[in-house]
């Protein structure tokens, strides 16, 4: 099959001009896919091999085998089973919620608290990230597919870095889950931490390092950045909101059960076929991004540039920063 491929200007990564050219590509995916098991099939939607294939620049054949990885961790792991019960000690401090606001691009926002950590098993940390990752996928607003993380330090700790926990949290979720993360904020973390990350950098895709952006409360843009972002009335204090309303783990659980009774009929073959997530023809709406420069000790270089790149706001749901767990990245 012959498909006209074009580079793109923001960063070098192949891209398809047409949707009938992308969709060409959907169909080749599905086509070296094979026949699958029903149980499996419903996550091979067009959108979701969409992210795949952009996760892999449209090479079919790696997209397909990083979709094949995926569906035998899936039918493994079983993540849409994990139910609020077995994971619930893990929320007690809200390390990990999802926040009832979206942003002004109708992305989700897990806000992540690795200073509240409260477990020290690795494979719980990462199974509670997991529940939280199904659960904003499950909460996505119709045409929207990707989620916002903002990751806040207060209270984080030379105690809470575990290069083990972040390095497996990157792969879960760049293997598992591209193109779901559209930033990630870490907000005022320690200057140790910017050593760290170096380190963990260097297991993160470039697409996905360039979601990563540094804010600082004593910077005089970041009013701005998150003023951009966020209605600011809806934005937690805790980020230069005007929020009061904090975590409540009472409520955060109630909210937790009722979505888990909508989880089974998410993931259904109906549902799959009239997905409800944009068909990746289409654009993402994006937010500002600066792609001049992902420098973790320059304050004013990890600020966001006022002008949007489209390349940049199609994310690859790497980790990037923080997980809650221990590693805070």
């Amino acid at each position: 099959m012959s498909v006209v491929l074009k580079k793109s200007t923001s960063n070098g990564n192949e891209e398809l001009s047409t949707s009938e050219e992308k969709q060409e590509k959907i169909n080749e995916v599905r086509r070296l896919l094979g026949t699958l098991p029903a149980k499996l099939s419903i996550f091979c939607s067009d959108a979701s091999i969409s992210r795949y294939l952009r996760a892999r620049n449209w090479n079919t054949k790696k997209a397909t085998k990083m979709l094949k990885e995926t569906l035998k961790w899936r039918s493994e792991y079983k993540p849409e089973e994990i139910r609020w019960e077995e994971v619930a000690h893990e929320a007690e401090t809200g390390k990990i919620y999802r926040s009832n606001y979206v942003d002004k691009y109708g992305r989700n926002v897990l806000v992540m608290r690795p200073g509240c950590q409260n477990t020290k098993s690795t494979k719980g940390q990462i199974r509670y990230l997991v529940y939280c990752m199904e659960n904003a996928i499950l909460n996505l607003p119709p045409e929207q597919e990707q989620m916002v993380w903002l990751i806040d330090y207060l209270g984080f700790k030379m105690s809470n870095i575990s290069v083990k926990v972040a390095v497996e949290t990157a792969h879960v979720l760049q293997a598992h889950y591209p193109e779901r993360l559209g930033l990630a904020i870490l907000y005022n973390p320690p200057k140790f931490f910017e050593s760290f990350y170096t380190v963990v950098k260097a297991f993160l895709e470039p697409k996905t390092a360039r979601k990563v952006k540094f804010v600082y409360s004593d910077d005089l843009n970041t009013k701005k950045i998150m003023e951009d972002l966020f209605d600011m009335d809806k934005l937690e204090v805790a980020f230069g909101g005007n929020n009061q309303m904090g975590f409540n783990i009472d409520e955060y659980a109630e909210r937790m059960r009722e979505d888990d009774k909508r989880m089974p009929t998410f993931w259904t073959r109906e549902n799959s076929l009239v997905n409800p997530q944009p068909s990746l023809a289409n654009a993402t709406p994006c937010a500002p991004v600066d792609v001049e420069s992902d420098s973790d000790d320059s304050r004013q270089k990890n600020s966001f540039s006022q002008g949007v790149d489209s390349g940049e706001c199609m994310p690859d749901d790497s980790s990037v920063a923080v997980n809650g767990s221990s590693s805070g990245a």
